[in-house]
C-alpha cells in the first residue's frame, strides 16, 4: 500500500486498536487489527473515496479478515495490492449492501483477497458512505443487519460515538426502542421495525417526516391542515403479514421487517408528513402539519447527540434545519404523546418528542447511528 497519508486515520487508529482489543475473544471471532492495520485500510478507503469511477463517487465496505472466516467467499486470482485506484475502480460491482470488500495482510502487506457476504462476530468493517466520509464498525454477536458503529471520520472531523449515552426515564411508549438504540449507541434494538424505518427513511435521500401517534385516537389531526389528502391507506400486504406474525405471538422474519420499513418508509419520500401508530399502522401521507393554537411559537429545544464531547445544548428550531423541522418541532410540542422523525436530504436524521422533565421539545440527533 503506497499513497498520500491521511492525519485523521492516524489520530484514531491508536484508540480504535485498543477499543476493539477490549473486546472479549470467543472461538470464531474475527482477528482484531492493530494500529497500523486501521490506519492503512482507513487512509486508503479515505483517499479511495474522493475518486470517481464514471462520474460516481465509490460507496463499498471492507471487512479486514482472512477469506477461511467467510462462508462461501469469491477469491480474486490473484489477489491484489490495497490501493485507492483499485477500491474506486471495483467499487460499481461490490456497491450493494452486505458486499465486503475482504483485506487481509500476505507478506506484510495488506492486499484485497475478493468479496464476501459474511464477516464473524467483531470483525472491523469501513464503510465509505461518501467523498471523504467514512464509518468505522464492527459485527455484533448477534443475528441483524445493522453494524454497530464505532466512529464516524468526515474530511479532518473525527466523531466517535458515546460507548453508553444516558439513558432517558420520562421516554413516551413509542419511543422504547429508539431510546434503546440511543442509549447503547447502537448496539441494541437495531433490527426493530422503527429503527428499521428510520435507516430506510435516511436512505431513501429524498428527507421526510414521520409522525408516530398513539394508537386510537384522532386527536393528532388537531395539527393537520385540513382536507388531509391521502388520510385512508388500505394496510400493505407486507405490514399485513408483519401484524399477523405479531398476533400469532411469531417472531417476524428478517424479510418481513425489512419489507414493512421499506413499505412505509417509501410514504415519507412523499411530500408532506407521512402518519402512523405506534403499532405502525398507516394513517396518512402528504400530510401538512399546522401550529396548534396558533400563537405559541417555539423559541428553543432542546438538542443531545451520541457522541463523544457534545453535550446538551439550548438552540433555536432554525438551527437544525427548514421547515420539515420546524414543523416537526411544532408537532411534538402540540401532540405531546406522539413524536416526529425527520430526515434531511444530507443524511441527518432528527428524533423529536415532548420531554416533560425539562418543558421543552427534545431533539435527539441520530444520523451518527444510523449511517
Amino acid at each position: 500500500m503506497a499513497g498520500p497519508s491521511y492525519p485523521a486515520a492516524r489520530t484514531v487508529a491508536k484508540r480504535l486498536e485498543a477499543q476493539i482489543a477490549a473486546a472479549l475473544d470467543k472461538i470464531g471471532d474475527a482477528p482484531k487489527p492493530d494500529a497500523r492495520t486501521i490506519e492503512g485500510i482507513i487512509t486508503t478507503a479515505f483517499w479511495a473515496s474522493l475518486r470517481r469511477e464514471e462520474g460516481h463517487a465509490p460507496r463499498i465496505s471492507i471487512a479486514f479478515l482472512p477469506p477461511e472466516q467467510s462462508l462461501r467467499p469469491v477469491k480474486f486470482n490473484p489477489r491484489v495490492p490495497l490501493e485507492a485506484e483499485l477500491l474506486a475502480r471495483i467499487a460499481p460491482a461490490v456497491e450493494k449492501p452486505g458486499i465486503h470488500i475482504g483485506v487481509w495482510f500476505y507478506d506484510d502487506q495488506l492486499y484485497v483477497w475478493g468479496v464476501t457476504l459474511t464477516v464473524p462476530t467483531w470483525c472491523f468493517v469501513l464503510e465509505v458512505v461518501g467523498p471523504g466520509l467514512l464509518v468505522v464498525k464492527y459485527r455484533r454477536d448477534e443475528a441483524g443487519t445493522k453494524f454497530a458503529n464505532i466512529a464516524v471520520l468526515e474530511g479532518a472531523d473525527v466523531k466517535f460515538i458515546e460507548r453508553q449515552s444516558a439513558v432517558i426515564s420520562e421516554a413516551l411508549p413509542a419511543l422504547g426502542s429508539l431510546w434503546a438504540f440511543y442509549s447503547s449507541a447502537g448496539r441494541n434494538e437495531s433490527d426493530n421495525l422503527l429503527i428499521r424505518i428510520a435507516i430506510a427513511m435516511r436512505a431513501h435521500g429524498r428527507g421526510g417526516s414521520l409522525l408516530v401517534v398513539p394508537r386510537n385516537t384522532s386527536r393528532w389531526l388537531d395539527s393537520m391542515v385540513h382536507p388531509v389528502r391521502y388520510s385512508v391507506i388500505p394496510p400493505f400486504p407486507d405490514i399485513r403479514t408483519f401484524f399477523r406474525q405479531i398476533e400469532q405471538g411469531l417472531e417476524p422474519a428478517p424479510i418481513t421487517l425489512q419489507a414493512a420499513a421499506e413499505a412505509l418508509a417509501g410514504l415519507t419520500a412523499v411530500d408532506g408528513a407521512t402518519v402512523i401508530s405506534d403499532h405502525f399502522e398507516p394513517l396518512a401521507f402528504g400530510a401538512k402539519i399546522l401550529t396548534g393554537d396558533g400563537v405559541q411559537r417555539l423559541d428553543r429545544i432542546l438538542l443531545t447527540e451520541p457522541i463523544e464531547g457534545i453535550g446538551d445544548t439550548h438552540v433555536d428550531p432554525a438551527f437544525l434545519g427548514g421547515t420539515r423541522h420546524l414543523s416537526a418541532a411544532q408537532f411534538a410540542r402540540d401532540q405531546r404523546d406522539a413524536i416526529a422523525l425527520v430526515a434531511s436530504q444530507d443524511g441527518r436524521f432528527t428524533v423529536f418528542a415532548w420531554s416533560s422533565l425539562h418543558g421543552m421539545v427534545h431533539a435527539h440527533r441520530l444520523e451518527a447511528l444510523l449511517i
